[in-house]
């Protein structure tokens, strides 16, 4: 199908928004004008008195209902009390007939006290304020509508302007004390900070400090802290930007606001720019055949290169950068000269966990007995914003609960929040369910205990946690893994699939509880055949596009690979998901009586630990951690 051609965004012209403001004035001014007329003919009708004829004056004095007369040349102007003690007075005037003796009236007002006047009121303050109260309250609707109407063109003259935000450190000062986890990063990033502070020791030698610094590691990992902690060791300005606020629908606005961020960085010298999830606006520019363009966001690229080409180092500004898929980030963005250095920003170990935990805890009331060791060692592949939110669900189960400091237990649990969700007690399984999802676990936990390669089990729990898990097996590795060779990835495989072999082996059926095991084990092997070359009918080769996935069409970015190619690889991922299934039947069919034992005792607790389910399948004499040749590949031979 042909792809319709990019079509750039139209905005109006300055003489169509002229010409429909003309219109709207017009269209105002009318109706303005009827509603002045219509609120001072009202108006003076309200506060106006009723003109009578004389001789109705003459009967109010007759009648002695005047109580206050003004007395004029040419006219009377009088107010008449009501018909009743509690009506309201009533106003009137009347033109004099000459020839009326004034003396007279007055004997006869002063007889039945009556407050008499010596002139008219006048209407001209009336008047006047009829007329400049709606016109003031009509002019500023005005205003107020034109502003909003020029809205669109007031924002699109701002378009341009950069709208990164100078983070103030002098209220709340982060140094490189506040993080933890990462001290090769911080190691680098102190050059950064030396250079800053003592820029003419660097210039002296001759030496060039980098131009930009691109932080990459996952995400939660503590980029973003730490360009706050190099801006608070230096005692810089430090200005924070994401990559999305530099894109916009109209094409040339990003590029301006790159402009308007370096003259203000350039302003501010020395001091440090910080472009958070650069990756959206750093990425891999599209060939001149490709079928998706995007013009407003090379074009802001295009800025981006040319003022870090254009601006020195030596004028004391640095830029740092942040993103957790470097792969996509434009060759031009990365070679030297531009971002210069790239610092790793991975993962904490143990060690390193552990002193993220204790930043963390400095502000929660901890119990004697915790050890954060313990919970650093619970928490592999955890990022620091994951150790602070255990740190914190610890803190709020505390108050929860009613207790003065946060124990292992308010910990231990935090850290079972963190990984498998929120329980839902609520969610109450019929048994027909129960027994089900304990089979399950438990066919889970018996491969995490009888496989060689397998990590071991700390928690098994039916109960529901989450949005979708009825039940959740918990395993802990005994130290940080960077490297699995082929017989560890098979044991995990089997793990996953021990569940819904459980199910089978049981009950003779599976049940949907393992739409998310099959999901787990389908990535993991075609990450092993494609990813990892280790299957026999594919061979040692590379199928990763960047995302674990390939693709047929070969656009760019996009592994090309053959239809035979492309079913070879789902043959080999169905067999070794199918041998791994296998396997775990084996397994379960040998140990059913232990299985359905400890499913029953599981159904009865709702939650088991690991201990203790290793004590009891030593009890029934199961081999723990056995079978070490059954972790094989399926090559042949």
């Amino acid at each position: 199908m042909a792809q319709e051609p990019h079509q750039r965004p139209t905005r109006p012209s300055p003489r169509e928004i002229r010409s429909k403001q003309l219109r709207f004035n017009f269209i105002f001014l009318f109706i303005a004008l009827l509603l002045l007329i219509l609120v001072n003919v009202l108006g003076r009708e309200a506060i106006r008195p009723e003109t009578v004829s004389y001789s109705r004056f003459l009967q109010a004095m007759d009648e002695e209902a005047v109580m206050e007369v003004a007395i004029s040349p040419n006219e009377v102007v009088w107010d008449e009390a009501g018909p009743t003690p509690e009506a309201p007075l009533r106003s009137f005037r009347a033109t004099r007939v000459p020839g009326v003796d004034d003396r007279e009236l007055v004997e006869r007002l002063h007889a039945m006290d009556a407050e008499l006047k010596g002139e008219v009121p006048s209407e001209w303050w009336p008047g006047v304020l009829l007329w400049v109260i709606p016109m003031v309250f009509i002019i500023g609707i005005w205003i107020w509508v034109i502003r909003r109407m020029a809205g669109g063109r007031t924002q699109a003259l701002t378009f341009g302007s950069s709208r990164a935000r100078i983070w103030d450190e002098s209220t709340n000062r982060i140094t490189f004390e506040d993080v933890a986890g990462v001290d090769e990063a911080v190691a680098e990033l102190r050059e950064v900070v030396d250079f800053l502070k003592n820029p003419s020791r660097y210039l002296e030698m001759g030496a060039r400090i980098p131009k930009g610094v691109l932080l990459v590691g996952p995400t939660g990992t503590g980029k973003t802290l730490l360009a706050r902690a190099t801006a608070g060791e230096a005692g810089v300005p430090f200005f924070t930007i994401s990559g999305a606020d530099f894109v916009e629908m109209f094409v040339g606005v990003g590029a301006a606001r790159v402009r308007d961020l370096f003259r203000q960085a350039r302003e501010k010298a020395p001091c440090i720019v910080f472009i958070d999830e650069i990756d959206t606006v750093g990425k891999t520019r599209a060939g001149a055949g490709s079928p998706v363009s995007n013009e407003e966001r090379e074009q802001t690229l295009n800025q981006l290169l040319v003022e870090m080409d254009g601006f020195d180092s030596s004028t004391g500004v640095i830029l740092m950068a942040a993103t957790n898929r470097p792969d996509l980030l434009d060759p031009a963005l990365q070679r030297p000269g531009r971002f210069d250095r790239q610092v790793s920003v991975d993962r904490p170990d143990l060690v390193g966990r552990e002193a993220i935990l204790q930043i963390h805890a400095r502000k929660v009331q901890l119990a004697p007995d915790v050890d954060l060791r313990v919970v650093a060692s619970r928490t592999p592949g955890f990022a620091g914003a994951q150790l602070a939110n255990v740190v914190n669900e610890a803190a709020l189960l505390a108050v929860r609960r009613g207790r003065q400091q946060v124990t292992m237990d308010d910990l231990d649990e935090a850290v079972d929040r963190v990984l498998a969700g929120l329980e839902r007690s609520s969610r109450a399984l019929i048994e027909r369910e129960q027994e089900i999802v304990a089979h399950h676990e438990m066919g889970h936990a018996f491969m995490g205990l009888l496989l060689p390669h397998a990590d071991p089990v700390h928690k098994i729990s039916i109960v529901p946690r989450g949005t979708a898990a009825l039940g959740v097996t918990i395993q802990t590795p005994l130290q940080d893994r960077y490297l699995l060779t082929e017989a560890e990835l098979l044991d995990r495989l089997t793990v996953i699939m021990g569940g819904r072999a459980a199910e089978n082996v049981v009950f003779g059926e599976t049940s949907t509880g393992a739409a998310d095991d099959l999901r787990r084990a389908t990535e993991l092997a075609r990450r092993m055949v494609g990813q990892f070359g280790m299957a026999e009918g594919v061979g040692p080769i590379s199928l990763d596009d960047g995302d674990g996935g390939f693709s047929l069409d070969g656009w760019p970015g996009h592994r090309r690979v053959s239809e035979e190619t492309a079913r070879s690889v789902d043959r080999e991922v169905r067999r070794i998901v199918e041998e791994a299934y296998d396997r775990a039947v084996e397994i379960l069919i040998t140990h059913k009586e232990a299985l359905q034992m400890l499913a029953r005792e599981l159904r009865e607790a709702e939650v088991m630990e690991g201990s203790d389910l290793v004590r009891r399948m030593e009890e029934l004499g199961l081999p723990i951690r056995g079978e070490p040749g059954r972790a094989r590949s399926g090559r042949k031979s």
